[in-house]
């Protein structure tokens, strides 16, 4: 019964999120290949909070700009930027869980073991409130995914 819910919540979802999907990268990232729409995963990880980054606290990774809100941010996310990436490339958690990578809204985020994981909010589905449901199961169906949906491009 369980797995029938979460196939009809992963369709409902699908369908209503289709006119946000984007798969041509391995980042969420815009044509200038900022990641997290300017917000700052230091914020995120370590204080809880969405907040947007300054473009004189950058830090780059891959070909990913990062920004942040202050010096100590940046200093602190280039000491361990492991540790403040975010999780499936920055992509919509529910949405890899899925098997599809979708944008997100930049405050629909979790923090959770110190792993960074980002949502989309439309008006038809709050994935965020689609991976509370069942996050064991729509974590081990995201871990799964994502390494084939890392390739797509």
């Amino acid at each position: 019964m369980k797995k029938m819910r979460l196939f009809m919540l992963a369709a409902i979802f699908m369908a209503s999120v289709s006119a946000f999907a984007q798969s041509k990268t391995e980042y969420n990232i815009d044509d200038s290949k900022i990641a997290l729409q300017g917000y700052s995963p230091v914020s995120y990880v370590d204080l809880n909070l969405a907040q947007r980054g300054d473009k004189d606290y950058m830090s780059e990774r891959g070909g990913v700009k990062y920004f942040f809100v202050n010096a100590e941010q940046k200093k602190a996310f280039d000491a361990n930027p492991e540790k403040y990436m975010p999780q499936f490339g920055g992509y919509c958690a529910t949405g890899i869980a899925v098997g599809a990578k979708f944008r997100v809204d930049p405050n629909k985020f979790l923090v959770e073991n110190g792993k960074l994981y980002l949502f989309l909010n439309s008006i038809e589905v709050d994935a965020k409130q689609l991976w509370m449901a069942d996050k064991k199961g729509m974590s081990k169906k995201a871990k799964a995914n994502w390494p084939k949906l890392m390739k797509k491009s």
